[in-house]
């Protein structure tokens, strides 16, 4: 069993309780115009490209000159024509070009995540499954999640719910907790800014609470598209709505995801107003005052 992931994260104290190591997937079925993580939308790996470290010294040019073009004493990439053979980055000295994404047998990231259950034992910690969407790759995610299992490692999945909810069933006693996304209220809205409309979403937490599944929730801030009172209240009532839940962690907006989408030649992303500590409080506070759970107030 194998599958594709784009990188694996040691010492994490963010992703769920304790200090955990995060194993991100490769695969996404929604495309966030704000993804803060595009080397996840891929199920394939990607060639990653930074003009300014490129030293223009020609080595990618000879090898790939379908894809490598020289122009004007500029280093140009003709994506349409590249094969991801990644030979150029085998030979790129400055680092300018990169490979993102690469195949791992279960057995591979077991290893790595065995590395740290000293630390998992002492802190309460464990694995945490994120991507991308994890569900993408369901089989190699299980059986992970098994092994986690029968080691005694707690689990969790940051997931978008974007599933078939047997997918969710056939995990549900294998995962500690879910770090469920809830990126906007709206369906039409929520197809507009993701490519499908939240019905499937919604449906699957409301699954989970009632197959008595720990989640927190977890809601992205992008100041001019969801920051709307109508979303905030909508996030309060699903924490009233089910009690259950342990609350709701805020994720402001970064520019870090544009930025990497420009560097892997995916789709341009917009740029939008990075939210302020205090912009971020406020909103913490509207939600409560709606009556909402914010984790960070348990």
């Amino acid at each position: 069993m194998a599958g594709m992931i784009f990188g694996i994260q040691h010492f994490s104290i963010q992703d769920g309780k304790g200090i955990r190591t995060n194993i991100f997937l490769m695969g996404c079925p929604l495309k966030c115009i704000w993804c803060h993580n595009p080397e996840g939308l891929s199920e394939t790996p990607l060639l990653s490209f930074i003009p300014d470290k490129c030293i223009m010294c020609g080595g990618c040019f000879e090898i790939c000159p379908d894809v490598h073009i020289s122009e004007y004493e500029t280093h140009k990439l003709n994506r349409k024509n590249c094969k991801r053979c990644f030979k150029c980055v085998e030979i790129c000295v400055a680092n300018s070009l990169d490979r993102v994404g690469y195949e791992a047998s279960v057995d591979e990231v077991m290893e790595a995540v065995m590395r740290d259950k000293r630390y998992y034992d002492s802190s309460g910690g464990g694995v945490t499954l994120t991507g991308g969407e994890p569900m993408v790759q369901f089989a190699f995610v299980k059986s992970i999640l098994e092994e986690c299992k029968s080691a005694g490692i707690n689990t969790v999945i940051e997931t978008s719910g974007f599933a078939r909810k047997e997918r969710f069933e056939s995990i549900l006693s294998l995962t500690d907790m879910f770090l469920y996304d809830i990126k906007e209220s709206d369906p039409v809205l929520h197809k507009k800014y993701t490519g499908e409309d939240n019905g499937l979403i919604l449906n699957n937490l409301d699954y989970l609470v009632s197959r008595g599944a720990k989640i927190i929730l977890r809601c992205p801030i992008i100041p001019g598209l969801n920051d709307r009172r109508d979303h905030l209240e909508f996030l309060a009532g699903l924490t009233v709505k089910y009690p259950q839940i342990l609350g709701i962690e805020l994720m402001p907006y970064h520019k870090l995801g544009a930025l990497k989408s420009t560097r892997l030649g995916t789709r341009k992303q917009n740029i939008y107003e990075v939210p302020s500590d205090e912009m971020m409080k406020t909103i913490s506070e509207q939600i409560e005052s709606f009556g909402g759970k914010m984790r960070n107030s348990l």
